[in-house]
């Protein structure tokens, strides 16, 4: 009859989906060690579990030789093929050295193996379940709080939803429904393994996806989500149908599409708008629901943009504490700058002013004079933002060095001061 811990084994495979050699192996290693102490760290010595007697087997494996210099480490032929009728020179064959039920510290070394493998092969599991699940919206119960963060029972598992990935304006407690997108799989860890978060921007996507038909089908794309959780979102929609509106789709009859997802996000205001590899129409886009005059690229390389609106869009474009011009910031990848109609009107004359002042010094400098200002002209430089294109003294042509690097010198200094003077402004 097998004994106990046998019965077990094969138990807890059953029950865990654990591979029974995987524990076996495990109980026999944790054997070997306890024995290799007794018998004086015998390097040679293996354990075996025999699973139809529930008794450990001890084996010396030994060296097949034709004649032995030492007992604990050879066998000669003749002895080996007594007990491996195919052994050869050069062999190893195992030698029993005793066989003995489980003593109380070899039973206790194999339940802590036990022990130890079934909580691997469990997160090993769960790793392996959820680790290609990541970005997926997933439901469960807040099972407690600690700290801020919510532990969450998923079913079979537990996951944690940390504080930082909590929506400010959201309270949950213990016994509530709550839906997370699992954003991380830990491999090793004695915390929770599975992370969620109810700020991720994929978490709107997903909404969009289970809520929107067209988007679930791949006629509407997705093309970029950003939030302030719990306050407000920008989500960028395009599609290769001109028969349909991707704004409109999403939107759905008096709102109701995209009232299902502000739902979800328990209030969240959500901007939808149409995406558009043209930059300046997708920064136009992005500022809604102010309506923009002007976009200029101010820097393609750095990703910089100029934007106009009317005076009374002004405050609308930028938006509470700056909220909407960050989100749509952050939403086309460019650094943009918001200017009233106004303000660009009154810009553009103070530049022209100053740019006349800096015309009429050259005129006056010695060695510059009117020729410099008509070879400066000539370079395309007849206004302040001009004059920020020209990149060396050779654009002057018809100048010579002397003179040309004199007045690319008094050009550089203007233009730096004129920035500095934006800044400080």
């Amino acid at each position: 009859m097998q004994n106990e811990l046998v019965y077990t084994i094969e138990q807890i495979s059953r029950e865990k989906g654990i591979n029974s050699e995987e524990i076996v192996n495990a109980i026999e290693d944790a054997i070997q060690t306890t024995a290799r102490k007794h018998y004086k760290n015998q390097e040679n010595l293996v354990a075996r579990l025999n699973r139809a007697t529930g008794q450990v087997e001890l084996y010396l494996q030994k060296l097949v030789v034709q004649e032995t210099t030492s007992s604990e480490t050879e066998i000669d032929v003749e002895k080996a093929r007594e007990i491996n009728s195919e052994a050869n020179l050069g062999d190893r064959v195992d030698v029993l050295l005793t066989r003995r039920p489980l003593g109380r510290i070899d039973a206790q070394a194999a339940k802590q193996i036990i022990f130890q493998r079934v909580k691997e092969a469990e997160r090993k599991k769960v790793y392996d379940e959820y680790s290609i699940r990541v970005g997926e919206i997933i439901n469960g119960i807040v099972k407690n709080v600690e700290k801020g963060d919510l532990i969450v029972d998923l079913g079979t598992i537990e996951a944690i939803l940390p504080k930082t990935q909590q929506s400010p304006t959201e309270t949950y407690s213990r016994g509530e429904r709550i839906r997370a997108l699992i954003v991380r799989v830990h491999r090793f860890s004695n915390d929770p393994q599975i992370v969620l978060s109810r700020t991720d921007p994929r978490m709107l996507t997903r909404f969009f996806e289970s809520e929107i038909p067209e988007i679930y089908d791949g006629t509407i794309t997705i093309k970029a989500t950003v939030r302030e959780p719990g306050d407000r979102a920008k989500i960028a929609v395009a599609t290769t149908n001109k028969e349909i509106d991707p704004v409109g789709a999403c939107v759905g009859i008096k709102g109701t599409r995209v009232q299902s997802v502000i739902n979800e996000l328990h209030g969240e205001r959500i901007d939808i708008i149409e995406w558009s590899d043209d930059i300046v129409k997708l920064a136009s886009n992005a500022l809604k629901p102010a309506k923009v005059s002007q976009v200029e690229l101010v820097d393609e390389k750095e990703k910089r943009l100029e934007i106009i609106v009317e005076t009374d869009q002004l405050s609308l474009a930028i938006g509470k504490k700056g909220q909407n011009v960050r989100l749509a910031s952050r939403l086309t990848g460019w650094k943009i700058d918001i200017k009233s109609q106004d303000e660009k009107k009154k810009e553009i004359t103070e530049n022209a002013a100053r740019f006349d002042a800096f015309r009429s010094r050259i005129t006056q400098l010695p060695n510059l004079g009117e020729k410099a200002v008509l070879a400066m002209e000539s370079a395309g430089g007849n206004n302040l933002e001009k004059l920020k294109q020209i990149q060396s003294a050779s654009e002057f042509s018809t100048l010579d060095a002397d003179t040309a690097g004199q007045l690319y010198q008094e050009v550089q200094e203007f233009v730096n001061s004129q920035v500095a003077v934006k800044v400080s402004g």
